[in-house]
Order: structure tokens, then C-alpha cells, then sequence
């Protein structure tokens, strides 16, 4: 554990942090900070095998071609999500080459698979991020995920030599680690935490099936009670697994599922997280490779110190990255 984050009093609450990660609070000076950010991008759509089409958007410093880094949000985020801009704008501003990777059905995607989105989807996110290296040969990827983009990322980089994937580093904050028991975290939790998944998730498949009408009727969904019902359901309906444990268990990054690693990686994540029980840090593999910094605030996705300034968080992966010597 590191005590180097120690938040005013007022900040130290786990859910004060993990709500203001994601909401409109500091919602307007991120904007206006990622004006150069978004007024550079540019849309990619990637072919990631298997006629999957995954979206980003890069954004080049007007100084120079810098070290491309891959930006991955968490479970029904996007590309443009507070925690995704924030660091995007900082990466941007020293020189980086940002891309802001879109998950399956995340953002305005719904249109672009017939497949609906699900958390094992891992050779997609490979595929994406092999065609991201043909857009910057010779150049190592970095990559910095969230939550599930956390998940997802540690996941690629432990599969990295197998792929082929040049991968110089991976940096996962408050990552799922232990999905059965993100679940019933989330179910334990202030209501307002499964409420909120709730609702932005019946949005998605109101996508989905706008975009698709012939495939998806998802008519059945809000008479479904909670997450775990409806992840029950929609798997089974709409996966290869025959069971929510099934599937559960297959996006775990526990056990031995991270012990080929060898892409250094880091994890940041707080012991205070309401949704990502600390305790699964103690199961998973240890290769070399692999560092873990663990606070004792922080919530899920949070450590903010001011509530306008960079977070701590945003300031250990400039560092991490060497920000200074980007441009």
C-alpha cells in the first residue's frame, strides 16, 4: 500500500470519489481543457478480424508525431467519458499520440456488429489493437484502461507475445479483477451504484436494437430485476455460455490468468473501491512484470485530490509514461 494519495477530508469518501469520477461535476472544465484534444481527432474505424469493426479516435500533437497511447474506458462508458478526456487531454498536451478506443456497442457503435457486446470479447480488443499498431509501425503501443478497459487490457497484454502485439506498457486503474464478486459488490452497495448500470445498459440495448430491429427484441428487459438477472438472461440468450458463472469466470483476471505476462504492467487501485473488492488483488498471479500500487481512498476510478485539478491517478501515469520527455 502507498500512502502518497491523502485527499482533504471532505474528498476522502469512496463514493464521493467514484460519483465525481463520472458525472457532471467537473464535467464543463474537462471539456473545455480537451478542446485541442477534440478539435485534432480523428475517426478510425478498426478492422479487427472476424468482419468486427471497432471505433476510435486518434488525436496527433501539432508538434511532432509522438509515443502513440491507447485510451480504454470501462463498462458502458466511451470514448469521450469524463476519466477518458481528462487523461487524453493531459497525454495530448505533452506530446502524445492519443487514441480513444469505443468497446463493442459503447458510444455511438451500436450499428457496426451484428453481435451484441459482452465482456469476453477478447480477441476483438486484440484484433483492435493489432490494427492500431499497422497505424503506427515501428512504435510500441502503451495503453491505460479503467475498470473493465483495465480488465481488458491486462488481459491482452498477458496474451501479448502469442499475438504478436509490440506493447511497451499497460496501466490498469481500479480494474475488474473478479467479476462474481464486482457483482455482488454492486448489489451490496448504495442502490444508486446498480441503478445507474441499470439504466445506462437498457439504453445500450435500446441502441442495439434500433440498430438492428430484426435480430434484438429486448421488449422482456425492463421487467428484469437488477444486473444479475439480466446478465443471466442476455448471456444465455445471446452468448456461448450456458450459465451467468460461466461467463462470470471468463473475463476473470484471477488465478493463473495473468501469469504469462510479460508487457510491464502496473495496477492502481484503492481499498475503499465499493465496486472491485481489494481482496481479489491477493488471487491473482505475480510475474515479474507486474506491479500493483494500492491505496487506502481513492473509490473506484477516482483519486481526486482537488476537485478541478489533475487527479493522482492522472499524475502517476505521466509519470509512469515519462510525459516530460514526450514531446
Amino acid at each position: 500500500m502507498t500512502d502518497d494519495f491523502k485527499p482533504p477530508r471532505w474528498l476522502r469518501s469512496a463514493h464521493l470519489q467514484s460519483i465525481l469520477a463520472s458525472t457532471f461535476v467537473r464535467r464543463g472544465r474537462i471539456e473545455r481543457r480537451a478542446a485541442a484534444l477534440l478539435a485534432a481527432q480523428r475517426e478510425l474505424i478498426l478492422e479487427c478480424g472476424d468482419a468486427v469493426r471497432l471505433q476510435c479516435f486518434v488525436s496527433s500533437p501539432p508538434h511532432g508525431n509522438g509515443r502513440p497511447v491507447v485510451l480504454l474506458h470501462g463498462w458502458e462508458g466511451h470514448s469521450e467519458s469524463n476519466y477518458v478526456l481528462s487523461l487524453a487531454q493531459l497525454l495530448f498536451a505533452r506530446g502524445f499520440e492519443v487514441v480513444r478506443l469505443n468497446l463493442r456497442d459503447h458510444g455511438e457503435t451500436h450499428h457496426l456488429n451484428r453481435g451484441l457486446f459482452h465482456s469476453c470479447r477478447l480477441p476483438e480488443v486484440i484484433g483492435a489493437m493489432r490494427s492500431l499498431q499497422r497505424q503506427f509501425p515501428q512504435r510500441p503501443l502503451a495503453a491505460v484502461g479503467f475498470s473493465l478497459g483495465g480488465n481488458f487490457l491486462l488481459r491482452v497484454a498477458a496474451r501479448a507475445s502469442e499475438a504478436q502485439l509490440n506493447l511497451e506498457r499497460v496501466i490498469a486503474v481500479s480494474p475488474v479483477l473478479e467479476p462474481t464478486a464486482t457483482l455482488v459488490a454492486l448489489e451490496r452497495a448504495l442502490p444508486g451504484y446498480e441503478y445507474y448500470f441499470v439504466r445506462k445498459w437498457r439504453r445500450s440495448l435500446e441502441k442495439k436494437q434500433a440498430a438492428w430491429p430484426d435480430l434484438y427484441d429486448f421488449s422482456d428487459v425492463p421487467g428484469m430485476r437488477g444486473l444479475r438477472e439480466m446478465t443471466a438472461k442476455l448471456v444465455v440468450r445471446h452468448s456461448e455460455f450456458r450459465s451467468l458463472d460461466e461467463y462470470l469466470n471468463g473475463y476473470a483476471i484471477t488465478g493463473e490468468r495473468l501469469a504469462s505476462l510479460e508487457v510491464p504492467a502496473r495496477i492502481y487501485t484503492s481499498v475503499d473501491d465499493p465496486m472491485i473488492p481489494v481482496a481479489g488483488l491477493a488471487q491473482l498471479a505475480r510475474p515479474a512484470a507486474l506491479a500493483v500500487t494500492v491505496t487506502r481512498y481513492g473509490g473506484h476510478c477516482g483519486f481526486i485530490s482537488r476537485l478541478h485539478d489533475i487527479t493522482w491517478v492522472e499524475q502517476r501515469i505521466l509519470d509512469e509514461l515519462g510525459g516530460d520527455q514526450a514531446v
